[in-house]
């Protein structure tokens, strides 16, 4: 501390004189302020050398109070005149220079002409306070910080992270704040862990890289650490404003603290550089330490996994205590309830078969430190089980008292049955050659023919001939007369192209003829010159026998394929046709042959053709076999309808060669169910026609009204042309009301289309309220129509969907009359509502009749089933509904709410193109 700051300290702690000051004070030299005042309190003069740091210099024409040079919180301390001011310290801000304010501390003596206020700066003192007060806040917000990060778990470190940096942000108000580590390589750095204002723009994400630029701001001053100081910085921080700092290890700098949005010098000026490397210390240093933490159990942990995998794990020898360590994954392995165990009693966990040598070696590797390499069975807790092999190696470390015997044991079991498996393998291979039905041969070449040189013990059981009784003579001599010149063509190809397979006839010793198929490769030295063949004769007569047999038995197949009832056929991926049986051709009109190369496509819509391709590349090797219906545009003819059954066939790689079909004709029961739709649509639009004419009468009254004003007016010779004219188009407006609702109930009378086309199920629903709506609402019933402006696509027939709505509206309606009848106060409601998600669309209709005896709920679809009176209803209509739903691929189902009963009529959506 300066001499200066020591004299103004006691200045500002010293008492106000009691006694009075000369006047000459005033012109005396001094330091601070001197204010002459009278005694009102207004400023007589100014002397001293901080009167130059305040705006008003200059003493007015008239003296002003002291009130006129302080800023207004000040002026709350000067109330009265001097006199009250007498004995009391005065702390005074002043309009200083440059809209600063002057901090003076001060007293008022009285003097001979009026008042003396002496003034000190001690804007200094009050700085190094504040900047001490700040330093504190500063130090304890860096020990709860890392507290914090210390003593929180590790699986909720980011998150403490997080509010760490947010509490940062909020006592420094610092929009963007953001915690750079290096990244996993130690190759660039990258953002860890950031927070942003809520009303603060996003600089950097979580996982954010930043490459290699930071690393050359390590050497920087504490100014160039500024964004504009540096021009890397303004890689990270773009146009806006911000700083970095740094945190510093043992191998440099490990951490960086970048603030963005952020004026250092304006926002914190009062923290020097020493207090911004404190606050990212207690941010870094415990979030590394407990990184380096994480890494190391992440690395435990594998480590562990990979022993439990392995089945390995280390053991140490300590000789002293005749004790064995384990690692605890390999004790588990064991069966071992401790990992650490008396040497003899780890012994009688080894198989007594090697329990003798291990002992030897251990005590060799104890003594002599000779090291242990030793493959042995050890016996489980569980000695149900068998013993499992392990590889134990051990050696001597350090030497003196320092010397430790450490060593692992490798589970070696799957290596040990391989090789067991192997030789058994092996002694199975040289049983099978010995008893095999096939000859396995060895033919050595010798100029330029071959002669036979080995031949398996099969030969004797086979031919009834052995290997001495073998040259190529009796081998020609032996092979069927018929069959010699494949025979020797099968030597000549061997030798010509090195591998060759051939079937023929040899007789053996009894004189019978056995097919055999004969398999051969040519073996060659290094210089491509024959050596030997290797081959083999398998007994194939059965085999030969049976695929006659096969012939014999396909063609019996094909009689049967075509005298088949069943339109059968085949063809391939392409739909091209290669078999056609008569019953197919017949029901075509024309010859078997002229099916081949006619492809069904053809016979098909773009959509039916599109459908039924989908449905073949979903046949795969595991489910083969695929069942449908398909429509046919046969040429010149009606659509047909058959029941097509597919079967895949495939090759090795699992790819579809070709698909065999079997039809069946469903025309007529197809027609028939068309003919039960339309007459339940019929006997809707029969149930309907009551609310129908309601629905007409209503237009044809207000035209009946509108023509007889019109005709009065005329009759009285009032003819106004705006009149006539509002008139008539009043009528017409109601003449199109009721011809839509005849339009429609034309178009809902028509027999649907053959094929199903896509539309907007939101359709049916406007069409089925422009048909019920007025009608029910003349009835007393409330429509609550929810929500439906979504766009959507379904396939089907939009009458067909309007039927079921409107049975399902109808049932509904009936309901809630009868139960309006019994009772008067009841307010019956029908709600008509639609959603969507990804895959389906959902439409539903509630009443509140309070719904269906649960003991109906299964029994409400079937046939001919009706809860109405005796001659009211058919009990078609949720049938028909039932099978339109089903047909479109969807499915109606109902459920009792807590209203009543709730229709639901789930369709499968089309995906968007």
């Amino acid at each position: 501390m300066s001499a200066g700051d020591t004299l103004l300290r006691r200045l500002l702690q010293r008492q106000p004189p009691k006694t009075l000051i000369a006047a000459q004070a005033l012109s005396a030299p001094g330091v601070g302020l001197h204010i002459q005042l009278d005694a009102a309190g207004r400023v007589i003069d100014l002397a001293g050398p901080l009167r130059h740091a305040l705006t008003r210099q200059a003493l007015h024409a008239q003296p002003v109070l002291l009130r006129d040079y302080l800023m207004p919180h000040s002026c709350l301390s000067i109330e009265g005149t001097p006199a009250d001011w007498l004995g009391h310290s005065l702390d005074l801000d002043f309009h200083g220079l440059g809209d600063q304010p002057l901090h003076l501390r001060g007293w008022v003596q009285p003097q001979a002409e009026g008042w003396l206020l002496q003034l000190l700066d001690i804007g200094d003192l009050l700085l190094e306070r504040r900047q001490a007060r700040n330093r504190e806040q500063c130090q304890l917000l860096s020990s709860q910080i890392s507290e914090q990060l210390r003593l929180c778990s590790l699986p909720r470190l980011p998150e403490v992270m997080a509010e760490q940096l947010r509490i940062l942000t909020q006592r420094l108000q610092i929009p963007c704040i953001a915690v750079a580590l290096l990244d996993d390589q130690e190759q660039g750095w990258q953002v860890h862990q950031h927070f942003s204002a809520a009303d603060a723009p996003q600089l950097w994400h979580n996982g954010q890289r930043l490459g290699t630029g930071l690393d050359t701001l390590s050497g920087c001053t504490p100014q160039q650490l500024i964004r504009g100081e540096h021009p890397r910085l303004n890689d990270y921080f773009g146009n806006a404003e911000g700083f970095v700092v740094p945190y510093h290890d043992a191998q440099g700098v490990a951490a960086w603290l970048l603030c963005g949005f952020y004026s250092v010098q304006q926002r914190a000026p009062d923290l020097n550089h020493r207090d911004w490397l404190q606050l990212m210390a207690a941010l870094a240093a415990p979030l590394l330490e407990r990184l380096r933490e994480q890494r190391h159990h992440l690395h435990l942990e594998r480590l562990e996994a990979l022993q439990t995998l392995l089945g390995t794990g280390w053991w140490e020898l300590f000789s002293d205590r005749h004790e064995l360590q384990l690692a605890p994954s390999l004790a588990s392995d064991l069966g071992l309830d401790h990992g650490r165990l008396p040497v003899r009693d780890w012994l009688e966990q080894v198989h007594p078969a090697d329990r003798e040598e291990l002992n030897a070696r251990l005590l060799d590797l104890r003594n002599n430190s000779a090291p242990l390499l030793l493959c042995t069975r050890v016996l489980r807790a569980d000695t149900a089980q068998s013993p499992t092999w392990y590889r134990l190696q051990g050696q001597a470390v350090g030497a003196g008292i320092h010397r430790r015997i450490i060593g692992f044991m490798l589970d070696i079991s799957d290596i040990k049955n391989q090789q067991q498996s192997a030789a058994m393998a092996h002694a199975r291979l040289d049983n099978l050659i010995a008893s095999s039905p096939a000859v396995i041969y060895v033919q050595r070449y010798v100029e330029g023919a071959l002669q036979p040189t080995f031949f398996s013990d099969s030969l004797l059981p086979l031919l009834g001939f052995s290997l001495a009784e073998c040259n190529p003579a009796m081998l020609v001599e032996r092979v069927h007369p018929d069959d010699r010149n494949q025979y020797f063509e099968r030597t000549r190809q061997l030798l010509r192209q090195g591998s060759v397979q051939a079937r023929y006839r040899m007789r053996d010793s009894r004189g019978d003829y056995h097919w055999l198929l004969d398999e051969a490769r040519l073996l060659r030295d290094d210089l491509g010159l024959p050596v030997e063949a290797v081959g083999l004769w398998l007994d194939v007569t059965e085999a030969t026998q049976a695929a006659e047999q096969v012939r014999q038995s396909e063609e019996r197949y094909r009689i049967l394929v075509e005298d088949s009832p069943a339109m059968i056929c085949r063809y391939l991926p392409d739909l091209t046709l290669t078999f056609g049986n008569r019953p197919l051709a017949a029901y075509l009109e024309c010859e078997p042959q002229a099916l081949p190369g006619v492809n069904l496509g053809s016979w098909m819509s773009p959509e039916q053709r599109e459908a039924f391709v989908s449905r073949l590349s979903q046949l795969s090797p595991e489910f083969a076999v695929s069942t449908a219906e398909i429509n046919l545009q046969l040429p010149g003819r009606e659509h047909a309808w058959w029941i097509w059954s597919d079967r895949g066939v495939f090759d090795d790689q699992g790819r579809l060669l070709e698909i065999q079909a079997v039809a069946r004709d469903n025309t007529e029961v197809r027609r028939s169910q068309q003919q039960l739709t339309q007459s339940a649509k019929m006997a809707t639009l029969g149930e309907m026609a009551t609310g129908l004419a309601h629905e007409i009468n209503q237009p044809l009254n207000v035209m009946r009204m509108a023509i007889v004003n019109v005709l009065k007016r005329l009759g009285n010779g009032d003819v106004q042309v705006d009149y006539l004219t509002e008139k008539l188009k009043r009528i017409d407006t109601q003449v199109q009301r009721a011809a839509r609702v005849v339009d429609h109930m034309r178009v809902f009378g028509r027999r649907s289309e053959i094929e199903q086309q896509p539309f907007n199920p939101l359709q049916a629903i406007e069409g089925t309220l422009a048909l019920l709506a007025e009608g029910m609402r003349g009835k007393g019933l409330e429509l609550r129509v929810g929500e439906t402006g979504f766009d959507v696509q379904v396939r089907g027939h939009v009458d067909q969907l309007e039927q079921v709505l409107i049975n399902l509206m109808v049932n509904a309606r009936d309901a809630l009359l009868a139960r309006r009848e019994a009772d008067r106060q009841f307010q019956p409601w029908i709600a008509l509502d639609a959603e969507r998600d990804a895959q389906h669309v959902r439409l539903w209709v509630e009443d509140n009749g309070g719904g269906i005896d649960p003991r109906l709920l299964e029994r409400i679809f079937e046939p001919f089933f009706t809860t109405k009176p005796v001659g009211v209803g058919t009990g078609l209509g949720l049938s028909v509904s039932y099978g339109i739903v089903q047909n479109m691929g969807g499915r109606l189902s109902v459920t009792n709410s807590q209203y009543g009963a709730r229709f639901c009529i789930e369709l499968p959506v089309l995906p968007q193109v």
